[in-house]
């Protein structure tokens, strides 16, 4: 008898190389950063590939693995990578010499460097139909058993990654995963209430309308399955004529021979039934049930995990939905659409919300946000800060007050959160538009004439945050202002729009921005095409949108007029009004004039203010001349008057600079007041496609 290691073809103990060559196991070596890979002799031999025929990269391998399989194992390959797993593993078919395909088996050790980046893969690549030692009709039976037992370890596999009732139907209607079981047709059908719901049934098309909906009390052979739990088998076309007669004048003119319907059993109640029909005579042996009933175990808990998931996300989804405005309200002299798309991640929902809010006297206010996380806590509190920041907004606090109380509750209710936010406030009347971020995304504004612009609105910190991080005087949360003219459109969201899966933000904005350049005028269809731009599954993360458009025939860009209101007592009204007119006039192509004509009005508005009693308005427009004039309107009667200064005087040069600083000026008593007005002559306007002015 021969004695341990006195064997001449092998060493004892063999080295891994040979135990691995023995067994049709060969090995890879995969340099992700270079994209170099290394394939032992057994690995080339088991993909057929002489050694001049590989050229060390994974391109080389084409010739040997069909499109179909390779677009799936890089699929795998790619989700382990980003998902951080450690190893994966994959069946693909191979194509031999002589066209035949055969199943292989890849299995991959990712290696990481100590940030997590994936650097190399090592691996091996195996024969998954080689067993040696059985020849003639043993082996030919232990191929079957490795056929069919692979067949189910392949679908369990993909099964797991599947998500909705949808993404199981479609793996059992793929040729490629039940198929190699030998059924010409493969049926699923779900429980819902008392009766079964034919969902899915794949490559003979032997579907049925008038049995897509059973009773589980039918004498059917799927329904005998869900009322029993057991499986049934059909050697014969007899057994399904004389069994099953109901059934039978479907099957008749059918290919079929046998079947077997096998229940799905989850948690220890029936959720489903698969049928599998197939072309040959004669009964299943106990090898092939046990397989079967192994598979119908693997699609019972992927069926059940799916059918749970959907319903988490219903539930989820409704959940947040009635967080948000149950309607939105008819707003005179605007229209508004909005839209709110959930991403697919189960039971997880974020905190994104919308909000309309009519103030009355042609204004109202729009709203748009996002609290961190997604999950139920997430979604309460974005309920509660939709809610709170609304209550302070119809209490009239102004919007930087309004979103500073507002960050004080959420720093309040201590759930360790923070959220962004945008409001703008829009006067129909006179188009002006007052808006306040934090932390948000800017919004974008279309104007009448088809041109787009982000608005570089002026943020304070997100919502929630410390106080003493907050930094500069006021509220911490300054006011941006500029005009919304007739026709033009004013588009919120949240980062859900523009989020990209493998892309940066930058390349979802651009798609966003062409999107709304060249979308339709109607704001609800514009809505659907902006949410087209991710799809059903949102980018991962949930999206909000809300689009203002205020009515009226859009006008020359920067045509006006301007209005603002200057009331005693109010240190920030001047200032707002010189960053609106300042911005005017340098979308009116006032160029170098713009400080000129921002002065001049200053001047105006601190004679106003100082030198009459009550309030006054200060106007801006574009007059057909071709001039910027200004008008300063006060209730009082006594008119102003030129007055040389002395050279130690602090006051008296107010007229006198806005003689030197205007083309014309002048005085026009109105009834109870007056009306002192300044003109400019300016360029052309800049063309629509200029950067978009904004003051803040």
């Amino acid at each position: 008898m021969a004695q341990w290691g006195q064997n001449p073809e092998v060493d004892w103990p063999a080295r891994p190389d040979t135990s691995l060559a023995l067994n049709r196991m060969g090995t890879f070596d995969w340099d992700l950063d270079s994209g170099r890979m290394f394939l032992d002799p057994t690995a080339l031999e088991v993909l057929e590939l002489r050694p001049d025929e590989f050229d060390g990269t994974t391109a080389g391998l084409r010739p040997r693995i069909p499109p179909a399989d390779e677009a799936r194992l890089e699929a795998r390959v790619a989700r382990a990578l980003e998902d951080g797993h450690s190893h994966y593993g994959a069946y693909v078919r191979g194509r031999r010499r002589d066209g035949t395909l055969a199943w292989l088996h890849i299995q991959g050790h990712i290696m990481r460097d100590p940030g997590g980046r994936p650097y190399r893969v090592i691996g091996i690549l195996r024969d998954a139909a080689h067993d040696p030692g059985e020849p003639g009709a043993a082996g030919e039976r232990a191929e079957g058993r490795r056929r069919m037992t692979g067949v189910v370890e392949r679908t369990t596999a993909i099964l797991a990654h599947a998500r909705t009732v949808n993404d199981v139907t479609d793996v059992l209607k793929d040729p490629e995963a039940l198929g190699h079981l030998g059924a010409v047709s493969v049926m699923l059908g779900v429980v819902d209430g008392g009766r079964i719901h034919l969902v899915a049934e794949g490559q003979l098309g032997s579907y049925v309308p008038e049995i897509e909906y059973t009773r589980i009390d039918a004498q059917l052979p799927m329904s005998e399955a869900v009322r029993t739990m057991q499986p049934v088998y059909l050697a014969s076309r007899e057994e399904f004529q004389l069994g099953y007669p109901q059934l039978w004048p479907y099957i008749e003119p059918l290919s079929v021979r046998s079947g077997v319907y096998l229940p799905l059993i989850a948690q220890g109640r029936p959720i489903g039934a698969l049928g599998l029909l197939y072309p040959r005579d004669g009964d299943f042996t106990a090898e092939e049930r046990n397989v079967l009933m192994a598979l119908g175990s693997g699609i019972a808990q992927s069926l059940q995990r799916a059918m749970l998931f959907e319903q988490e996300h219903d539930l989820a989804e409704g959940l947040q939905r009635a967080m948000l405005p149950r309607r939105i309200p008819e707003v005179p002299g605007a229209l508004i659409a909005v839209r709110y798309r959930s991403a697919r991640m189960g039971r997880d929902i974020g905190g994104d919300w919308y909000d309309v809010i009519p103030l009355g006297e042609g204004r109202v206010g729009v709203m748009i946000g996002d609290v961190e996380g997604h999950d139920t806590d997430a979604a309460a509190v974005m309920g509660q800060l939709r809610i709170v920041l609304r209550a302070y907004i119809v209490e009239g606090h102004t919007p930087g007050t309004a979103m500073a109380r507002a960050s004080s509750f959420l720093r309040d209710l201590q759930t360790e959160r923070f959220a962004t936010c945008t409001y703008a406030e829009v006067d129909l009347t006179s188009g002006m538009l007052r808006m306040v971020r934090a932390g948000h995304l800017d919004p974008v504004v279309r104007r009448g004439d088809g041109s787009c612009h982000r608005i570089q609105v002026a943020g304070g910190l997100p919502l929630g945050l410390p106080a003493r991080e907050q930094s500069g005087t006021g509220s911490g949360y300054p006011v941006t202002s500029l005009e919304l003219h007739p026709g033009d459109t004013l588009l919120l969201c949240t980062d859900g729009l523009i989020e990209r899966p493998g892309s940066d933000p930058d390349t979802g904005m651009r798609e966003l921005m062409a999107a709304v350049r060249g979308g339709p005028v109607d704001v609800e269809e514009l809505a659907d095409v902006l949410c087209d731009l991710v799809g059903d599954s949102g980018g991962g993360d949930d999206m909000a949108l809300l689009v203002l458009r205020r009515r009226g025939t859009p006008t020359g860009r920067g045509g006006g007029p301007l209005r603002h209101r200057l009331d005693p007592g109010d240190p920030d009204g001047p200032a707002m009004a010189r960053h609106l007119i300042r911005a005017a006039a340098a979308a009116w192509g006032a160029g170098e004039r713009a400080d000129e004509i921002e002065l001049a009005a200053d001047e105006l508005m601190t004679n106003a203010l100082v030198h009459t009693d009550g309030p006054a308005e200060v106007r801006m427009r574009l007059t057909a001349e071709g001039l910027i004039r200004i008008e300063v309107d006060d209730s009082s009667s006594a008119l102003p008057r030129r007055r040389e200064a002395g050279d130690w005087a602090v006051s008296g040069r107010g007229l006198l600079l806005v003689e030197r600083l205007a083309d014309a000026w002048g005085v026009e008593p109105r009834g109870g007041g007056k009306c002192v007005w300044c003109e400019f002559a300016v360029t052309a306007p800049e063309p629509a496609n200029a950067p978009e002015p904004v003051a803040g």
